[in-house]
This record gives structure tokens, sequence and C-alpha cells, in this order.
């Protein structure tokens, strides 16, 4: 674990609000935000919290200094610790540094190699107002971060800083932007060759044949390279400082061919650090666009603000024909006059309309032609499909692979579906979406986030097969591998296990799933008491008698016996009940046999049958086609025969999909908003009170949900598809009502 303060260059970029909006963007990304906590303020929301902070901070007057503090703490590649961890975390660091009562805004962020959390403090105390600096803020957190790995059992980390002031800097630049830096260049090429000379004009020579010159700035010395770029000579060595150099080689020289151009050996150049791949080709296109970027951006703009210039044109051409219009109208004075006011501001409206729409494309042409560095452009171009850029981003040399739970597949690779990508890191790293569920793929392995669900983990296995082959090698934790093993049995995948102990596992589980017994469910009917056999013997159709629809009480016992009750645990020779009552389904399977996942709680045979009256008699079960001479023709499913079965490690009855697909929308619109998003509240949607309107169609899993807004809450209502595409022709916002059978109907009057 590593924890670093970032300070800003300049108090104008001291931006608490700017700062919590960085943290807190979602980006487009559905695992780049995780948890978002905001401590010592009485504001719930984000919105809320920025604003009381800055009300702080103008309270304090005399500061001069920067009153924002941006600290980050990072984890090793692989860690993920739990929630409580990370909050307990957070907590202990900001007390250690003296902003324990301090307001802050803290993110986890999880779009990168390594989980890290982004803390914006404001340094101005809430109640007295002072400004508070921590004092050598790198030690306390050097020790702070000691402490943590040894309590909460991380990998530990080497929090002494290697590299200080300008070398530091560089290595961060070849690591984020992957360009040779000259302190980098100097120190592979020639630093020992400079370090070897013995005289003035033997450094002055080195110096030359490597493109480089040794001249003295202010009271030091440092070194230029061709292009211009410099760096103090101090910072390569400490023998190289100009005291140091005086003392070796007496009173400094100055190089007597410093006007002359003489050819050398090797020059520095801005070029990419070297890969364990040939990205000459990748490079040059690099360039290339980045030397012709400000005029592509150019052309772009001139389009777009010609466009905008059309649309007003348009706009006010409109709005001239339209007072036109009211000119010859024989209207009186004070409805012509009302008449220009609401052509006047339509005009406006829609011209307000146009420039927005202008300063947000401009706004995107601006990001999609920005500058970028050497590895952002390569990252940028994988995100589109650059295969060549994505090997050349897991060729960097920080590109180590990924550790902690993850799984590896052998064989042949068998391409499926394509999965949803989410982002790729500057190592190649690429996160798929898999429901809840970030999946991480290096080219070698798969990742699994430390909140898995079942389905994740399958969809993982999938992606494992898909891509590397259905030979799986598993690695991480004990609960992790029998996670995986139990997502292998459920998904019927056709993979093996590298290890032959995960494998025979796989195989003892999977051949109990399909050959279950279970005793108290194997008595065969021969052997039950008398009454037993009798009662089963009964007639379940047979005139004068009751069925399952007329007796509730009766129901559980008679279908029980009847060996309709329970899926896959009918007998053909269940006395009394007629061949053509309970014909035969697909897999069945025998006695003891565990029913198909989607057969589980329910009347297997029952919920498939149509109820018709006839004049005369009593319902009765139909088990195929009605007749035609029949009230009601076609056979419909009689939900009052449904019941929950509750039994030992299961549930009720799975709600239907609409519901499902509702409960889902529900359950992630509800959690973004626990987390400060300015969302309202989503539920359900229930009968009752109150003027609804229309938000929109959402898709979840291929089902269609209509938003209806009733005061300040979201009502969640499952329809079908042709409901849906009449539903996108009404405007967001507009009134609607529900009928009593569940059709939708505009203010309009046409339901849908």
């Amino acid at each position: 674990m590593i924890a670093k303060h970032v300070p800003m260059r300049s108090l104008g970029k001291s931006d608490f609000a700017g700062l919590v909006n960085y943290v807190t963007d979602a980006q487009s990304k559905d695992h780049r935000l995780g948890q978002v906590q905001i401590t010592n303020c009485d504001a719930v929301s984000v919105q809320d919290a920025i604003t009381e902070v800055l009300a702080t901070q103008h309270t304090n007057t005399r500061a001069k200094g920067d009153k924002t503090y941006h600290l980050i703490v990072s984890f090793r590649a692989g860690e993920q610790p739990s929630a409580d961890t990370l909050r307990a975390i957070e907590e202990r660091i900001c007390a250690g540094l003296g902003y324990g009562e301090h307001q802050r805004v803290s993110a986890v962020h999880n779009d990168t190699d390594n989980l890290h959390i982004h803390i914006a403090i404001n340094k101005i105390h809430p109640t007295r107002n002072t400004m508070h600096e921590p004092y050598y803020s790198h030690r306390a957190l050097a020790e702070l971060c000691t402490t943590l790995e040894h309590d909460y059992g991380l990998e530990r980390d080497n929090h002494e800083p290697r590299q200080r002031g300008a070398e530091g800097r560089a290595a961060d630049m070849e690591r984020h932007a992957g360009v040779e830096s000259l302190v980098g260049w100097i120190k592979r090429e020639c630093l020992d060759e400079i370090k070897g000379a013995q005289s003035w004009q033997e450094l002055h020579q080195v110096m030359r044949d490597n493109g480089l010159e040794l001249r003295e700035r202010a009271n030091g010395l440092v070194i230029e390279a061709g292009d211009g770029t410099m760096v103090k000579a101090s910072t390569l060595a400490r023998d190289l400082s100009k005291p140091k150099l005086e003392a070796r080689l007496g009173p400094f020289e100055a190089s007597p061919e410093r006007h002359t151009r003489t050819k050398a050996k090797r020059q520095y150049q801005k070029d990419p650090i070297r890969l364990r791949v040939n990205t000459v080709e990748l490079y040059a296109r690099y360039k290339a666009q980045q030397q012709t970027l400000t005029a592509t951006r150019g052309q772009a703009l001139e389009q777009a603000r010609r466009r905008k210039d059309r649309l007003v044109e348009a706009a006010k051409r409109s709005g001239r024909l339209r007072r036109a219009t009211i000119k010859v109208i024989g209207e009186n004075g004070a409805n012509k006059k009302l008449l220009y006011a609401q052509a006047s501001k339509a005009l406006r409206d829609e011209i307000q309309a146009i420039n927005k729409q202008y300063q947000q494309d401009r706004q995107a042409l601006y990001e999609s032609h920005s500058r970028r560095t050497w590895a952002d452009w390569l990252k940028k171009e994988a995100t589109h499909g650059n295969a060549e850029a994505l090997t050349a981003l897991r060729a960097r040399e920080a590109a180590q692979g990924l550790k902690g739970n993850t799984i590896q597949g052998r064989g042949d690779p068998r391409p499926g579906h394509a999965p949803v990508t989410d982002n790729i890191t500057k190592k190649g790293t690429i996160i798929f979406r898999a429901g809840l569920t970030a999946v991480r793929d290096d080219g070698d392995k798969l990742q699994v986030s430390r909140e898995a669900t079942r389905e994740g983990l399958q969809e993982a296995l999938r992606l494992a097969m898909e891509r590397y082959g259905s030979r799986i090698t598993v690695n991480g934790t004990t609960q992790f591998q029998a996670q995986i093993i139990r997502a292998a049995v459920d998904s019927q995948l056709p993979i093996t296990f590298a290890d032959p102990a995960l494998e025979s596992r796989r195989l003892a589980l999977l051949k109990k799933e399909n050959t279950h017994e279970r005793p108290d469910r194997t008595e065969r009917a021969d052997q039950r008491p008398a009454e037993h056999r009798g009662r089963a013997g009964r007639g379940a159709g047979g005139p004068g008698q009751r069925t399952a629809a007329h007796d509730d009480a009766a129901r559980p016992v008679a279908i029980a016996r009847a060996g309709i009750g329970r899926p896959g645990r009918g007998r053909a020779d269940a006395a009394g009940v007629h061949a053509g009552a309970v014909h035969r389904k697909p897999d069945i399977g025998r006695i003891g046999r565990v029913p198909p996942p989607q057969s589980q709680h329910r009347l297997r045979t029952l919920s498939q049958l149509g109820v018709v009256r006839i004049a005369g008699g009593s319902e009765v079960l139909l088990p195929r086609d009605v007749p035609r001479h029949l009230e009601q023709q076609g056979t419909q499913p009689d939900h009052q025969l449904r019941r929950g079965i509750s039994r030992p490690g299961t549930g009720v009855a799975a709600a239907p999909p609409g519901l499902t697909a509702a409960d889902k929308y529900i359950a992630e619109r509800e959690a973004k908003r626990s987390k400060g998003f300015d969302i309202p509240k989503h539920a359900r949607y229930t009968a009752g009170d109150g003027a609804l309107a229309f938000q929109g169609v959402r898709n979840i899993e291929g089902q269609a949900l209509a938003l209806l807004k009733r005061g300040d809450e979201v009502m969640v209502m499952p329809i079908d598809q042709a409901t849906a595409r009449r539903l996108s022709r009404i405007a967001v916002g507009e009134a609607v009502t529900i009928t009593p059978k569940g059709s939708i109907k505009t203010s309009k009057g046409r339901s849908r």
C-alpha cells in the first residue's frame, strides 16, 4: 500500500469542487466508481457537501496557501480489501495526518490495475477555522502505511521514495507517458562514461559524443540535449554536482567547442521506452496524428460553427415568417401583442438550445482532438479495437500480469459472444462487464473482483474457455476455488480443471447433482401405510368429488400423493389418476432426481393446464387442447393453483421475469442513489392516488420497463415490446393513467 499527497501547482487549481467532481465521476464506466463516503459534513449528497466545504473555506480569509489536500491511497495489484477495511484505512490515515475532524469526501476507483482511494480534504477546520498543514507528510504516510499493512494483512510495499525531485518526476513520466526521459536515457546510455572522465576536456568530449552539452547555470551545472531538454547534473548522481566535480577536476572549464557542431555517436530523442515488441510503425502514426491534430481540430470546429450558423438562420427565418403571419391575421391589439411575445420567446428558446448544443459539440471535439501522450494514445487506439496498440500496452515493463484470484485457460479457444468492454488500462488490462462483476483480462489470464456474483463467475469461466481454452487453471484463495467449482457445475460448461483435486471435486459434485438421492422421498407406494395408499388411490377428477381447485386445505395432500405436485417425482402407476389427466412431460426423470432450475418451486403439470367452466358441472382440469364446443378456447395457466414451496436450503417460488427485471433495475438505481447521486427513489408500480408522468422506457435483459413518475418517486412497470414501441412516441413528462386492466392510457385518450 502506498499513500501519496498530490500538491496543486498553482492556487488557481486548488478547487475543492473540481476535485470532488472528478473523483466522483463514473466517466460512463460501470466499474470505475466504487464506494463514495462523506465525512464530518451535515450534507447527505455530494453537491451539498461541496457547498458546505466551500462555505467553510471562505470563513478563513487570512490563509494564502492551498486550502485543499488531495491524497491518494493505492494498493498492490491484485489486492481487493473489503469495503469496511477501506473505510477503516481512510479514517486512520486522515487521523494520522491530523485531519480526523476535517471535512472530506473520498471515493474508491476500480478502473486501473491498482485499486486506489482518492481523498479530498478541507484543510480548514470546521469549527476553529484554522488551516492545518501536516509536517513532513511523506514520513508520516510511510509510517502509517507500514502499520496498516501489518494490522490488515496487506502485502508489504516500499514506502521510502527511491527517487527524489526531478529524478522521481522523470520516472513518473516514463511510467505514465511511455516516453523515454533525458534522465533515464543518460543513465542507460552514458552515465558510466561521464563518471569515468578524469579531466574537464575528457568530460566535454564524452558529452559531445552523446549529443550533450555541459554548461554553467546559476550556481550549478546543467546538461542540455540537442532538442533543448535540460537536467541538473546533480540529478543524475551526487558525484556530478559542481562542488564535487571541482573538488575532483579543479575549477570549472567551459567547453572550447561549444558553438561548433560535431557528429555524435548517439543522441537523445523523445522516443518510446523499449518494449518487447516493435512499435516503430505505431509511433510514426502517433507522431503524424499529433502534427496534424491542430489543423484537423480547426476544421472540425469550423464545420460545427457553420452548422450552428445555419440552424440559427433557419430559426430566425421561421420567426420572421411567424411574425408576418401574426401581422396579417385579423386580431385585436391585445391578442397580437400576446402572439408577438410568444413568437419572440419561442425564437429565443430555440436559439438558446442551438447554442447549448454547439457548446457541447465544441467540448466533444476538444476532447477527441486533444493532445495525448504515447501511452494514452495507445490506450485510446486499443479501446477502438487496435490489436497492435493493445499488444504494445501489454509489452510495457510495468505490465507484470494479474495476481490474486485468477483463472487461466489452455487448449483450443472457442470464440463466442463478444463481452462488453468497460475500460482498458495503460498496462493493457481489459475490464469486462459481467453483470455486477468486473472481470479483468491481461491477455494470459482473467481476474475476478472480490464481490463477484455467481453469474459473474460463470461469465468469467465462459470467457476463459472462449478466449484461451477449456483446460482451466485456478489460482487464489480456497473460498474462490470452491466458488469456481460451484459455478462450473451450475453453468454445465465443457471444461476441465488442470488441478486433479479440483477436477475430482467438480466431477463428484456434478455426479451428485445428476443422481442425487433423497432417502425421505424414495419410499415405494406399497411400503406406505394403508391409509396413505387408500388416500392416494382416490380419483382426482371423477364426478361429485372435490378437486384441488375446490379444496385448498386438501390440495397439498391430494396433489403430492397423486404424484404430480412435485416435479420429477410423479409415479406412472398412481392409483385413481387417469392417463389423459396427467400427460407425460419431457425430462421428468426418475424418483429422487433434482428438477431442472426452471422447474423449481412450481407445479410442473398443473401450471400448464386450463380451467374451463361447463354448464351444469364443476370445474375440471384439461391436460391438452380444449375442444371447439367448449365455452373458452385454448389452455391458460391457472395461477390460483400455484403456491410457494419452502424447503430447507431453498426459497419461495421465483418471481415472473418482468418483475425480476424491474427489481434488478430498481436495485441498481437505489444503489447509486445511496452513494449520493441525484436520483429519485425507484419502486415497483402500485395502484394509488396521484398523477402519473411518463419518464421513458428501459430494457433490462430483454424485458421492457416503463418508468412512471408519481410525485417524487419513479414507479417501474414491466411491459411487452409492442407497448414499448408505442410508448417511444410519447414525450417524456406527458401525463398518463393506468387502466384497471393494466394498460397505459395517454392524455389523448389512447391506451397503450
